[in-house]
């Protein structure tokens, strides 16, 4: 490969020394970052000229879920939605457009209803004649007509399952509502049967092209199971070894009805981990749902919500502190999905467990997700464990809060999403995603993080504004950080000598222009081990 000298431009480095003149990139790799007098003297095969646009490392989401992303890029968008006739109206459309087989769309709000409570009988209004699965903005729960329901086999006798609920009415008739793993599990397994390999693989492509062409150029996913790995590896072949960008997966490992069946899920990841270790593909741990999500009110809390709602965790400690010590055993990172107080309490009680069962070791590097509310304890704990806060800023935009802020209703909204808290303590903390929970570009999830205000409506008042961070903070945790969380510190993340040369040009400069310039700006080129795409 050629060697390739950029420069002209402001390059930011996510290292000790931010801010460098010139780059250049050999054979996939970064061999000099610094003053242009020196990058000059270095022999070039190409010179860059990025006329002042500004250079940041490539952009790591560390929390995401690729096939389910690339799926929604072509459901019908609800987030914007703001009521239920604006919902029918949008799905009445996607049906008369599309003669699909059923109808999927995502990311409808709560407070969209105006306090109703979802129900069949409002989507069967519009679309009665094939199943309609409609993603709620968490991720969490699912609102389904009557084809649906019928299509997932699911009638007024159809048994809860562990850890979910399909929601009733008081003669006991299916609503139409399905939390938590009646979604995430039963739904999902269902759908999974439906849809074919080769979709998810178009899935997975789109979504891996929209990363790249938003500057991001590793993602962790959070959600593997056995059609998504699936997936991952046909592209990968189809590819001659290598993917477009680098994926770390994380095995979901969901509480089944024995101490056996959970610790299959351990030993399957384990075996994994010892197949996919490249630098394109690696399964680096488990994920595990410690709790739901508070839209829907089913977080763990320590104090019930407004409505009087008080769910115990997914999991209880024995069973939990089981599994995190049989992967911590193995070498496995545990990811804990934990957005309650109790939650991560919980789930930090089962890490302090496992490094008592196993003894120390210099890096774990395990990880909570979310961790939307917090005791007092948690980041000082996090930060005594060495153990990752993984949060992820668009979570919190202000557009997507007042059903968030109803359900809790009283003074814990003051401490939603406590940066500032995590990294006072000195906890690693690591920007991401979650999309398609939110959207997956990287620049309005930072243009977030350094205002606590909205990327949907830059308008309202900012949330939390004291949590609020600089921007090269922010760009640190999503990239540096987001890295270090992975088990890539050193190789991604950072532009310095040795690092993989991954990197993006924006055609706007926050740091000179200000932080609206994240919501104004395009990605000009996003660089790959030396590969420019986009350019």
């Amino acid at each position: 490969m050629s060697t390739v000298h950029y420069r002209g431009g402001a390059i930011f480095t996510s290292d000790d020394v931010a801010w460098a003149e010139s780059l250049v990139v050999r054979d996939g790799r970064i061999v000099f970052v610094g003053d242009a007098a020196t990058a000059s003297a270095l022999p070039a095969d190409e010179v860059v000229e990025l006329e002042g646009r500004l250079v940041l490392p490539g952009i790591v989401d560390a929390h995401t879920h690729l096939v389910s992303m690339g799926e929604s890029l072509g459901q019908v968008d609800l987030q914007d939605a703001a009521d239920l006739a604006e919902i029918q109206r949008r799905l009445a459309a996607a049906a008369q457009e599309s003669d699909a087989a059923r109808i999927v769309g995502r990311s409808w709000l709560f407070s969209a209803l105006e306090g109703a409570k979802p129900h069949r009988d409002m989507i069967d209004a519009v679309i009665a004649d094939r199943p309609v699965y409609l993603h709620a903005n968490d991720s969490h729960s699912a609102w389904v007509n009557s084809a649906a329901l019928a299509e997932l086999g699911i009638d007024d006798a159809t048994p809860d399952p562990m850890g979910g609920r399909i929601e009733r009415d008081s003669a006991g008739t299916a609503t139409g509502m399905l939390w938590e793993n009646a979604s995430l599990g039963l739904m999902r397994d269902r759908l999974d049967e439906i849809v074919s390999d080769g979709e998810r693989e178009q899935s997975l492509e789109a979504a891996l092209d929209a990363y790249l062409a938003a500057g991001v150029t590793a993602a962790v996913d959070m959600g593997l199971g056995e059609p998504e790995l699936r997936a991952l590896e046909a592209v990968q072949r189809r590819r001659g070894g290598t993917l477009p960008l680098r994926v770390a997966g994380h095995w979901v490992v969901n509480r089944t009805a024995t101490s056996e069946g959970d610790l299959a899920g351990v030993a399957r990841a384990a075996e994994l981990a010892a197949r996919h270790s490249g630098p394109w593909l690696r399964i680096t741990g488990i994920k595990l749902f410690v709790d739901g999500v508070i839209d829907s009110c089913t977080a763990a809390m320590r104090h019930p919500f407004h409505d009087g709602s008080h769910p115990d965790a997914l999991w209880d400690l024995p069973s939990l502190s089981a599994v995190v010590a049989a992967a911590d055993a193995a070498g496995l990172q545990v990811a804990m999905h934990a957005i309650g107080d109790a939650a991560s309490a919980l789930a930090l009680d089962a890490l302090e467990a496992a490094v008592a069962a196993n003894g120390p070791r210099a890096d774990r590097r395990h990880r909570l997700e979310h961790l939307e509310t917090v005791d007092r304890e948690t980041p000082l704990r996090l930060a005594r464990l060495g153990v990752v806060a993984s949060m992820q800023p668009v979570h919190c935009d202000p557009a997507i809060q007042p059903n968030w802020r109803a359900m809790l209703g009283d003074d814990r909204v003051e401490r939603g999403y406590p940066w500032r808290e995590f990294v006072e303590a000195g906890a690693t903390l690591a920007f991401g995603t979650d999309a398609p929970t939110a959207p997956f570009d990287p620049l309005p999830n930072l243009f977030v993080a350094t205002t606590r205000r909205s990327a949907f409506d830059p308008a309202l008042p900012a949330n939390v504004p004291a949590n609020a961070m600089a921007i090269a903070d922010a760009v640190r945790r999503a990239t540096r950080d987001a890295a270090y969380a992975a088990r890539w510190d050193g190789e991604l993340g950072v532009l310095r000598a040795g690092a993989a040369a991954d990197f993006l040009v924006l055609s706007g400069d926050p740091f000179r222009d200000g932080v609206e310039a994240f919501l104004t700006s395009r990605v000009e080129m996003t660089v790959v081990a030396g590969e420019a795409v986009g350019r």
